[in-house]
C-alpha cells in the first residue's frame, strides 16, 4: 500500500493543477451547471485511463518518440484550445448559452484527452516514475490505471463544481466579461504553452 501513495501524490498534484481539461471543465460548469458537466468528467477520466493503460504498456513512448506524431498532437491540441478561446469569448460579450448547445460529450472529452499534451507528459511521466513493481505486469498496469483514475475524478470535479458556483456571480456583464477575458487569455496560454 505505501508503493501507492507516491502515485497516489503524483495523480493529485497534475489531477488538480490547471490545465486544458480543467479550463474546459470549469467553463462548462458556469455554462452548463455541474450536472449536466458530469459526462464531461467521467470522458475525462475514461479515457485518461485508456492513455494510461496505453503509455503504461510502452506504447506512449515509441508514439512520443516518432516526431511526426508528437508535432501531430500539439498541433490538434493547439488548434482545439484556440477554437475553445474563440467559444469562451462569447460569454464576455454578454450572449446567454443556445438553448441547443450542450456540454462536451462523454466520448468528445474521451477522445481529447488523446489530443491533449499535458495528459501525455502526466500519462508517460507516471508511468515511468511510478507503475508499481508487481507481476503479473498487466496487473500493475491496472492498478496503476486505478488508483489514478480514483484520484483524478474528484480532482476534475473540483473544477466543475467551481464553475457551477461562479455561475452564480457571473450574471452581472462586468464579472461576467472580465471572468471570461481571463478564461480566454488562459486557454490561449495553455494552446501556446503546448510548444514551450
Amino acid at each position: 500500500m505505501e508503493l501507492l501513495w507516491p502515485l497516489a501524490t503524483f495523480a493529485f498534484v497534475t489531477s488538480i493543477t490547471p490545465g486544458p481539461n480543467n479550463i474546459m471543465l470549469t467553463s462548462s460548469g458556469i455554462w452548463f451547471g455541474f450536472l449536466r458537466s458530469v459526462p464531461h468528467m467521467l470522458g475525462i477520466t475514461c479515457g485518461f485511463a485508456v492513455l494510461l493503460a496505453i503509455c503504461a504498456a510502452g506504447i506512449g513512448s515509441l508514439v512520443m518518440a516518432l516526431p511526426v506524431v508528437h508535432v501531430l498532437l500539439k498541433v490538434m491540441g493547439s488548434l482545439y484550445l484556440l477554437y475553445l478561446a474563440w467559444k469562451l469569448r462569447s460569454m464576455g460579450m454578454g450572449k446567454a448559452v443556445d438553448a441547443a448547445a450542450k456540454p462536451m460529450s462523454f466520448m468528445a472529452a474521451a477522445l481529447f484527452q488523446f489530443a491533449n499534451p499535458k495528459a501525455w507528459v502526466m500519462a508517460i511521466t507516471g508511468a515511468a516514475a511510478f507503475l508499481p513493481a508487481m507481476q503479473p505486469v498487466w496487473l500493475a498496469i491496472v492498478v496503476y490505471c486505478l488508483v489514478f483514475s480514483v484520484v483524478n475524478l474528484p480532482c476534475v470535479s473540483v473544477w466543475a463544481g467551481a464553475g457551477s458556483v461562479l455561475r452564480r456571480y457571473l450574471t452581472q456583464p462586468l464579472w461576467r466579461n472580465l471572468f471570461s477575458a481571463v478564461m480566454v487569455l488562459l486557454t490561449i496560454y495553455s494552446a501556446l504553452a503546448i510548444w514551450w
